[in-house]
This record gives C-alpha cells, sequence and structure tokens, in this order.
C-alpha cells in the first residue's frame, strides 16, 4: 500500500525555476533547480520563451522525482506560483502566439502613465486597490491593442507565467485569486469587473481572461502528458497557487490574523506587505500606487513594491568589479560580499545619499514613475567607497520605510525573507529604520512552501490556510532583531532628507527622460 506523505511546490521565479518537495510537517525533502533566461530588446521588451519555461519546469520535476525514492506514489498534490504581472498569451488551443512578456517590460511606459492620470485611473483604482505600472498585463494588453492589435486577435486565452504552466499541466485554462482580481477585478467582489474592462478600452477582450481559481478549493488532476514528461502519476491532484510573492508571504509568516505582522521580501526586487483581515480595512492611498491581492477566504495583503531592492547592491559591487577588471584584477562578487558587513557598519550614515531606483523601469512604489531613476547625492571630497556601499544599504531600509507609511501605520513587527536577510547588518539597520522587531524564518524556500500549504488545504491536510501557517510558518520563526535605539534616531533624520530628496528629483527625472530619448 502506498503512502502519501510528499507534496511538492513549483516556484518559477525570474531567475530560477524550482521544484521543491515537502513531508506533510512541512520540511524540505529535496528540490531540483535550473536556471531561467530571458531575451531583452531594444524597445524596451523583457520576453521569456514560454515552450522552454515549461520543457525547463518538466525538467526539474522529473529530475525531483527520480532523486526521491518512489517518489511518484508517494507524492498527494501538487502546486504551482511564479513570477507575476507580465503577459503570456496562447490561443484557443493553448499554443503560444508569441513570446511571454515580463513584469520587467518597459514598453508600456507611456500608456501607463496615461492610465494614471485623471478620473480613469482614479476608478481602476478604487476598483481594483492597486495601482497602475508598466508591468501589469492591463498596462501590457492596452499596448498591444494601440500598436500590435493583430496578438490580440490571435488571442484564446491572456495568461500569466504559473497560469501558463498550469495549462501544461493539467490542460486546464485557469489564473488564481490574487493576479485575476488585482488586474481586471473588483476586489470587494473578487470577480471581474465589466466597468472596469470598459474604462480600460479592453470591454471586448473580456473573453480572453481566464477564470479565476482558489488552490485550496479547486484542483484538476496532471494530464497524461504532463505525467510522461515529468514522471509524476496521471490525475495526480494539481492546485493553482497565488502568485509568487503572495505565497512567499504565506510561507513566510505574513498570514497570521492574531499579530496582523508586515512581511518585507529583499530579494532582487522589494516587496513590502502588511496584512489585511478584510476588504474594509483595506487603505487606498492618494497617489493611487501598491497593490491588493487576496488571500483564500476574505483576508487580503496591501503591499508597496520597489522595482529594484538587492539589484542596487549587485550593480554598486558590479562597478567595483568592473573597476578592479580594468586594472588587471579578478575579483568575484561573493568576495565583496563576505566583507560587506563590516564595511558597511564601519562607515558612517548620512556621508552620501542613496535612491535605490536602479531599474530600467522606473519605480512603482511607494510611487508610480517609469522615468525615476537612481542617484547619489550629497557627496564631497570626504566621501569614501565604504560610505557609498552604506548609502547604498541605508536605501533600501529607507525604501521600506517609505512604503509601509505609503500603507499606514507601521507594523508592530516586521517578517524578513529574501537573499538580503541573510546579512546581519541589513537586518539590524532594517528593524532600527522601522523601529520594530525583525523576524526571519527557517524556511529558505517560502514561495514553494506556500503553493505546497495550498495543496495542503485542498487534500485536506489542514483545515484551512490559518491552521496550515500555525503548523508549518510559526514553528520556524527566529528570535526577534530589536532596534538599535542610536541607529533608530539617525534613521528618522536620514529619512527626512530622504524622503524631501525623492520628491524633488521628480521634474529631474522626465528632463533625463527627455534628454535620453533624444540622444538614443
Amino acid at each position: 500500500m502506498s503512502h502519501k506523505d510528499l507534496l511538492i511546490g513549483i516556484d518559477a521565479g525570474t531567475s530560477v525555476i524550482k521544484a521543491v518537495a515537502f513531508d506533510l510537517t512541512g520540511r524540505e525533502v529535496a528540490q531540483a533547480v535550473r536556471r531561467n533566461t530571458y531575451t531583452s530588446l531594444p524597445n524596451g521588451g523583457v520576453e521569456q520563451n514560454m515552450e522552454r519555461t515549461w520543457s525547463d519546469t518538466a525538467a526539474v520535476l522529473k529530475e525531483l522525482t527520480e532523486a526521491i525514492p518512489n517518489c511518484a506514489n508517494r507524492c498527494l498534490s501538487l502546486a504551482v506560483t511564479g513570477q507575476g504581472d507580465g503577459t503570456w498569451l496562447v490561443d484557443n488551443n493553448g499554443t503560444p502566439i508569441h513570446d511571454g512578456w515580463l513584469w520587467l517590460d518597459g514598453r508600456a511606459a507611456d500608456i501607463s502613465k496615461a492610465l494614471q492620470q485623471g478620473e480613469t485611473g482614479k476608478r481602476i483604482y478604487e476598483v481594483t486597490a492597486t495601482g497602475i505600472n508598466i508591468s501589469q498585463m492591463r498596462s501590457h494588453l492596452c499596448w498591444m491593442k494601440a500598436h500590435a492589435p493583430d496578438l490580440l486577435e490571435k488571442a484564446g486565452k491572456a495568461l500569466h507565467c504559473k497560469d501558463w504552466l498550469y495549462l501544461q499541466l493539467t490542460g486546464e485554462f485557469a489564473t488564481d485569486i490574487t493576479e485575476g482580481l488585482f488586474t481586471f477585478g473588483d476586489f470587494k467582489t473578487r470577480t471581474y469587473s465589466n466597468k472596469l474592462l470598459a474604462d480600460l478600452g479592453l470591454g471586448e477582450f473580456k473573453h480572453i481572461l481566464p477564470p479565476i481559481l482558489d488552490g485550496t478549493t479547486t484542483a484538476h488532476g496532471l494530464s497524461a502528458k504532463a505525467a510522461s514528461q515529468t514522471g509524476l502519476p496521471q490525475g495526480l491532484p494539481v492546485s493553482l497557487g497565488l502568485v509568487d510573492v503572495m505565497c512567499c508571504g504565506l510561507g513566510a509568516g505574513l498570514y497570521d490574523p492574531q499579530n496582523m505582522p508586515g512581511l518585507t521580501i529583499l530579494g532582487s526586487t522589494g516587496m513590502h506587505m502588511r496584512f489585511v483581515p478584510s476588504a474594509e480595512n483595506v487603505t487606498l492611498n492618494n497617489d493611487r500606487c501598491g497593490y491588493t491581492m487576496a488571500f483564500p477566504g476574505s483576508a487580503f495583503a496591501q503591499m508597496q513594491t520597489n522595482m529594484a531592492a538587492t539589484l542596487n547592491i549587485d550593480w554598486v559591487l558590479g562597478i567595483a568589479q568592473q573597476i578592479l577588471a580594468s586594472q588587471g584584477i579578478e575579483r568575484d562578487q561573493n568576495d565583496f560580499l563576505a566583507t560587506l558587513d563590516d564595511l558597511v557598519l564601519s562607515a558612517t550614515a548620512g556621508k552620501a545619499l542613496f535612491h535605490p531606483f536602479i531599474s530600467s523601469a522606473g519605480e512603482r512604489g511607494p510611487f508610480t514613475d517609469p522615468n525615476a531613476r537612481a542617484s547619489w547625492t550629497g557627496l564631497d571630497q570626504t566621501t569614501t567607497w565604504p560610505d557609498l556601499l552604506r548609502s547604498v544599504l541605508d536605501s533600501l531600509v529607507l525604501a521600506t520605510r517609505d512604503c509601509y507609511q505609503t500603507m499606514g501605520t507601521l507594523p508592530h513587527e516586521i517578517r524578513l525573507t529574501g537573499g538580503a536577510a541573510k546579512s546581519q547588518a541589513l537586518r539590524k539597520m532594517l528593524a532600527s529604520a522601522l523601529n520594530a522587531p525583525v523576524r526571519t524564518i527557517a524556511q529558505p524556500e517560502a514561495g514553494a512552501a506556500g503553493a505546497a500549504m495550498m495543496a495542503a488545504v485542498k487534500q485536506g491536510v489542514f483545515a484551512s490556510i490559518e491552521d496550515a501557517a500555525a503548523k508549518w510558518v510559526t514553528p520556524l520563526l527566529q528570535e526577534p532583531v530589536l532596534p538599535d535605539t542610536s541607529l533608530a534616531k539617525t534613521y528618522g533624520t536620514l529619512f527626512a532628507a530622504y524622503l524631501e530628496t525623492r520628491q524633488a528629483l521628480s521634474p529631474v527625472w522626465q528632463l533625463q527622460a527627455y534628454a535620453r530619448k533624444e540622444l538614443s
């Protein structure tokens, strides 16, 4: 008799695709990983081959099943999450009609900026509780209608990354309650909004929007084709997870109705989330920015997202590598990272002020401006290399504070995950900048874990997401890092300067964008 004691979560991110197996207590059993690839185009487009994305996903599942003894018979269910936003078009047979457009795609900058302005942008924000930016499917579809109508004419369904993988796994067209609602839905009714589609000028394309599923209540069986490619049994229940950041929220401790914490994910991008128990508690802001995403049940997460977080660190260390390489000195970036904490903590805060808008797509949280760019200000001849590094890390925690303040009061506790959570210096800096304890979680694969938790609820392992979080997440929360009183005072002073400078730079960014366009 077979014993079903494994759950598999797929997390198809921008950089890597992972398949992670967990036992029913939430312990990681094994994982398989494959690097992801995408193409940047001269017109600002960023695309990913859809067929390769599926073949890579099938490959990591196959590798995982071969690494675990008797995996096919032991697997109870499979769940999938993936990178958010973007547009992955297929025809009525489920065949791609173009490469997938990623969240990094910048083609819709002008259209998204126009949509943000005036009454139309206001109505869209009030219905979705989510601001408009260049990375979203709604901006992409508006751009296609204006510049590539043939794509929309061929489209049978408009999917996101995880939706495409769900189609390959099960043969079903679907999207989840997060991306379906924050893009084209009414957050209060949790259904598509015909009025919103009309405001966007996309009413005629409602038929390409797939059904919205909740993976804790609905699953479909693994298709025969997918079974042959992955080594898993045909008919295995497959749940469609929430978008990756929300699955990460589940796996990293955001779903906590008692404490209602904040959660910051400092990876390539920066995600700052707060738990909201119901639609009535959602807070809208005057800048009409940020995301509101649904959890299963009645709760939500509100979030502000920095386009670039650790990308700023990668950039500044990459510059150092280039300088050394020009002198014939080769240094690996890991060599820099190994000494980063000591260098940063020994430097003087405030010797330079950095704004971490290094992404060429601009910024989307806590304000939306595709022309926003990174800058250093306040330098003088005494500014040192460690001071510059310090200012980059300072900027990440100041940007985090900027985001939380836009969503209302600062949470009483912050849960932290992502690559930068490994830095002891950054944990201390973040706790001090937010004047709140910061707790990491001993769950390195929070996104895959969150997806697997949803599948576990559907299969009856847990009665609810709250029950799943209590069993899989709460025991893994680490001891809190407390604010440093002196450093908290320093950040209080720096934040005022950071915010005032950020607001003053807006007209400069517009002039710089004009200059870049004229010189290109």
